[in-house]
């Protein structure tokens, strides 16, 4: 007679998320050559708290090209200051209100293939220390043709240095607060130990 020794112990299921940008942010967390998670964090990750979806966060807001705009220094979390040009403000309307944010263009990714039209969407909100990072978060977009542009909260993620302190993270201008709660996106990210 065989005996097989069955391992009982309940194994760690990813929580794949809702959306398709949710379950690529999963799985770009769990793999060791994109994670921003340190090797003991990843071993123990789950998945990213994110909010529930909600179709009120997709907004189309008007853009408003700043073409005049200087090249500036942007901080960050450490001494490193990358070059980054307002591209122009984006303005919508969230729950009844009219908003404003700047987009910007990091002049060192123009140089990098498939980023000669990415914009960069930093904001700040009111859920900021309590239920998201208290340092704002981020959201990735694209240079469109006409004067919109199509703006997902639903997709706003945590700058690296949420996850480890090894990254150095463009800290979100005071200009791009948004006196509401943006309860979209990427919560705040708590170890489990």
């Amino acid at each position: 007679m065989v005996s097989l020794l069955i391992n009982c112990a309940p194994k760690k299921q990813l929580n794949t998320g809702e959306t398709e940008w949710q379950r690529k942010m999963n799985a770009d967390f769990k793999d060791a050559t994109k994670s921003p998670l340190t090797e003991k964090d990843r071993a123990t990750f789950t998945g990213l708290d994110f909010f529930k979806y909600d179709s009120a966060y997709v907004v189309t807001a008007s853009l408003k090209r700043t073409p005049e705009a200087k090249k500036f220094k942007m901080k960050t979390s450490t001494a490193r200051l990358p070059e980054y040009v307002k591209y122009g403000v984006v303005s919508f309307k969230l729950k009844g209100k009219t908003y404003q944010l700047n987009v910007y263009q990091n002049i060192g990714l123009l140089e990098k293939e498939g980023y000669d039209d990415y914009l960069f969407l930093p904001f700040l909100d009111d859920t900021n220390g309590d239920t998201t990072y208290g340092g704002g978060r981020y959201i990735e977009c694209r240079i469109p043709e006409g004067n919109t542009i199509d703006i997902n909260f639903n997709e706003a993620f945590n700058p690296y240095c949420a996850y480890s302190g090894k990254y150095s993270c463009p800290i979100v201008p005071k200009e791009d607060y948004l006196p509401t709660k943006i309860e979209a996106g990427v919560k705040a990210y708590h170890k489990k130990h």
